[in-house]
């Protein structure tokens, strides 16, 4: 070890870090000391990932249970065509390894929860949040308050992004003073279901790594009280002024975020994708499938046989007519790609007085259940 903290073979590596005097071997030695954990190991985690490991972060986390699948290749760029059905955390892992062996890995091949987040998190200098939905945001954000841990948050859709840092400071910004209560179900879709452009997440998680490099080196001006927003189809960044909400209830313990963020939905009839496809194999000719996905993802995957009417031209009551002259003398069975915005659309037509049946898990079921040549989104 040198005198400065640093090996040889680490001056040669992190020899253009060196040269800034903003940074140089003091912000060096911090990157080297410093330990981060990233939550998801999927589009945002991948350019976290790969440029805080080629920083020289000495101890890296990785939480994801997820494998890697087809489909997240056009974004997630960490994993290969050879990881397909690995483990995320894992093929994250190896190619870390690949890319600065001097990184410290350490791989937790789970889900987040509220059972784990608090230890798992505060063991951990930092958190990046790279996850892509409402409980787990929630779960992440209430940990690194309770834990007092700075959480840097990214989330993108379609050609969106935003990034903020929240609780750097006791009297920081976190994100309930983003995003105080969860949207209701189905009013937000997620990026499987709108969709993302696929550069999106790396530029946000490009931020994010900015935005933790700064925070371990204590250079610039974080994002601390700011939220950055930005549109790639005009390529504008604009930024809001983020501060805490003297009126909202204290964080106090984990919850179930689940629960939280998806209330009990009421009591319907539903169908499995087994028991769907032996009526449809019946040769019953009283059966009509709606399907209330959105045209883009008709065009990536169907079910054989359904009538495409998207969720939106329910809730507007524009479709209510054609489902109901579908729906005469007919039974009806909707789905979507996972069963969340079919679920709606029964609860809508229902208030109607259109009977319709929920299928349960929707053209991701069928496509795992039924029919593995239907492409998973």
């Amino acid at each position: 070890m040198c005198p400065e903290g640093l090996t040889s073979d680490e001056r040669g590596r992190y020899a253009r870090h060196l040269m800034l005097p903003e940074l140089g071997v003091e912000g060096q030695k911090r990157l080297k000391q410093a330990s981060v954990l990233c939550v998801g190991a999927g589009g945002l985690g991948s350019p976290l990932l790969l440029y805080l490991a080629a920083a020289g972060v000495g101890r890296i986390g990785i939480v994801d249970g997820d494998v890697v699948e087809v489909s997240n290749l056009q974004r997630q760029v960490i994993h290969g065509t050879g990881s397909i059905g690995v483990s995320k955390a894992r093929s994250a892992a190896s190619r870390i390894a690949e890319l600065n062996p001097l990184c410290q890995v350490e791989v937790h091949d789970q889900m987040l929860d509220s059972c784990n987040a608090l230890n798992l998190i505060g063991s951990y200098d930092l958190v990046c949040d790279g996850s892509d939905n409402f409980p787990t945001r929630f779960l992440v954000n209430d940990a690194c308050v309770l834990t007092r841990r700075p959480l840097i948050y990214g989330s993108v859709q379609r050609f969106d992004g935003q990034v903020s840092v929240f609780n750097r400071h006791p009297d920081s910004p976190n994100y309930r003073d983003l995003l105080p209560e969860p949207p209701p179900a189905g009013a937000v879709p997620s990026c499987s279901e709108a969709g993302v452009m696929g550069v999106m997440p790396g530029l946000i998680g490009l931020l994010q790594a900015t935005e933790a490099i700064k925070l371990i080196t204590g250079i610039g001006e974080c994002l601390d009280g700011r939220l950055l927003v930005v549109d790639a189809l005009t390529m504008r960044f604009r930024e809001l002024t983020l501060r805490p909400d003297p009126s909202r209830s204290p964080i106090e313990q984990l919850i179930d975020y689940r629960q939280f963020c998806r209330p009990q939905a009421p009591a319907m009839n539903s169908i499995s994708v087994i028991d769907l496809k032996a009526l449809l194999d019946s040769g019953a000719g009283d059966v009509v499938l709606l399907d209330v996905r959105n045209p883009p993802e008709a065009d990536v995957a169907t079910i054989p046989g359904g009538k495409l009417i998207p969720l939106a031209q329910i809730e507007s009551g524009e479709a209510m007519d054609q489902i109901r002259a579908l729906a005469a003398d007919q039974r009806l069975f909707v789905h979507c790609k996972l069963g969340g915005r079919s679920a709606r659309a029964v609860e809508l037509l229902a208030q109607q007085g259109i009977d319709a049946t929920n299928v349960t898990g929707g053209i991701d079921a069928w496509s795992q259940q039924v029919d593995p040549s239907v492409p998973r989104y």
